[in-house]
């Protein structure tokens, strides 16, 4: 499943925050809600979503968010969206996007942390969530520069969504939430997969035909490919 929202472009001016042109891009990629709940290093995002058209949802715990976006992206297809802040409240998601991860769930998690320069120095609250949650996201992203932020959120959600879907984690330093970007970057879509290896086919159907008692055992990727009709008929 690949994902259909069209490139976000980025306007040349006025210049804009981080947290700005990660709630613009949010709504340029169709997102409508996002669950979370506030704290110190993600508040400039939190800032931002004034006046803006995303509707959100405050949970009472980390967690909540983290399972609220997961069970909205089964409802509605589209990859559920949740913050946290950094310390706890990032590691308070860490359950939801394991779950996400092994039901192959598209989600996009965001972060806040400590500024670049406080990185390494055991600030407060400061915590390595792109090294806790390496096993358990499809892909991480330290966003480094303001400008890389529009780019950072729709590669993001390329990733999501293409494929087998699955979690991608965004951290976002404060410094990088409150700095500017004249001219933010765009994400360029890659190359298309591969066509299909249709002698790897021809080759399965015919171990299939050979077979005397053929049992079918499938997996939730058939609903998730929009593929039940086509299993019926091939059962």
């Amino acid at each position: 499943m690949s994902a259909a929202a069209p490139a976000y472009i980025p306007e040349a001016s006025p210049a804009r925050t981080g947290a700005r042109l990660l709630v613009q891009t949010l709504e340029q990629l169709g997102v409508e809600v996002v669950f979370g709940y506030p704290g110190g290093a993600i508040m400039p995002v939190y800032d931002a979503l004034t006046g803006s058209g995303l509707r959100h949802i405050l949970v009472r715990h980390e967690q909540g968010a983290a399972f609220a976006a997961d069970a909205y992206a089964r409802v509605s297809g589209k990859p559920g969206v949740c913050m946290a802040t950094s310390g706890p409240g990032a590691t308070n998601l860490i359950t939801g996007i394991a779950n996400a991860m092994m039901d192959s769930v598209p989600m996009v998690c965001i972060t806040g942390n400590v500024a670049q320069g406080l990185m390494g120095t055991d600030a407060f609250q400061e915590i390595d969530i792109l090294g806790l949650t390496l096993p358990i996201v499809k892909h991480s992203i330290l966003v480094r520069d303001p400008a890389d932020v529009p780019a950072a959120v729709e590669e993001a959600f390329f990733i999501a969504t293409d494929g087998r879907p699955g979690p991608v984690l965004i951290d976002l330093p404060k410094d990088v939430q409150v700095g500017t970007a004249d001219r933010p970057s765009a994400f360029s879509r890659p190359n298309a997969a591969a066509g299909i290896d249709r002698d790897a086919i021809a080759r399965a159907g015919a171990a299939i035909r050979k077979a005397e008692r053929p049992l079918v055992y499938v997996g939730g990727g058939v609903k998730i490919a929009g593929a039940v009709d086509e299993l019926r008929a091939f059962v």
